[in-house]
């Protein structure tokens, strides 16, 4: 059985939160994302970010999938997401209403975030997973597994038998061994003690033109994880940074 604990502690605890720049860089290039809000106990939170001018804007976001590419000002190499549109992020002022801060690798032009609850008690609200978008970290036909829970898990996914572990990104390469209708059988196993339990069985349709990000995750008081599938259809070419 998990135990009822924060889904966070082990997996996000590791992700760095730097301070408030006191000002965005002018004339920085604009940084693309696609942002996904996993937060189970609040899904229809609403959280911005600040424009190419600096301007906090409302980060686009869907229930299911991912959205297209948004423009933003990285602020000291990272993304900052605020819960209210009414603070000037170039003050200070604004630390008190910064929700996360995600640090992005240099030289990257655009990512995916996926943006989770930090563990209760803490701040800021939230933290991030950051992903490179670029197709050659991310090709299609890839999938990638992200763990929110503080036991060792494992993928099955067609030919692919691949372990996951907390707080870790796991990439999945495109699956083969499929049926006529490009179907295969995706499981999800955590490790209670010396044995594996299976927590989701499913067939699953895989194809060469999108991806998956799989979110390994447990709500409080769960006796076993859940699997939330995020997919990404969208066209390989990404909108070039101004």
């Amino acid at each position: 059985m998990i135990k009822s604990k924060s889904l966070l502690l082990l997996a996000l605890l590791a992700f760095p939160v730097v301070g408030l720049a006191q000002q965005a860089p002018s004339g920085a290039p604009g940084f693309q994302i696609r942002a996904v809000l996993h937060d189970p106990v609040n899904p229809a939170a609403e959280l911005y970010l600040p424009d190419q001018t600096g301007r906090l804007v409302k980060l686009n976001l869907q229930p299911e999938g991912l959205v297209d590419p948004q423009s933003t000002t990285l602020i000291n190499g990272s993304v900052m997401l605020f819960n209210s549109d009414k603070v000037d992020p170039r003050k200070p002022e604004a630390a008190s209403a910064l929700a996360a801060t995600i640090a992005v690798p240099q030289n990257c032009a655009h990512g995916i975030l996926i943006v989770v609850p930090s563990p209760p008690n803490t701040k800021p609200a939230y933290r991030g997973v950051f992903m490179d978008d670029s197709p050659a970290a991310f090709p299609k036909g890839e999938s990638k597994v992200i763990s929110l829970i503080p036991v060792e898990s494992a993928i099955e996914a067609g030919e692919h038998k691949l372990p996951i572990h907390p707080g870790k990104i796991t990439n999945v390469p495109p699956v083969t061994k499929r049926d006529e209708f490009n179907n295969a059988q995706t499981n999800f196993y955590y490790r209670e003690g010396e044995s594996w339990v299976a927590f989701t069985e499913r067939q699953l349709k895989y194809h060469d033109r999108y991806r998956r990000i799989f979110i390994v995750y447990a709500t409080p008081g769960a006796t076993q994880p859940s699997v939330r599938t995020v997919l990404d259809s969208a066209p390989a070419a990404l909108p070039k940074s101004e």
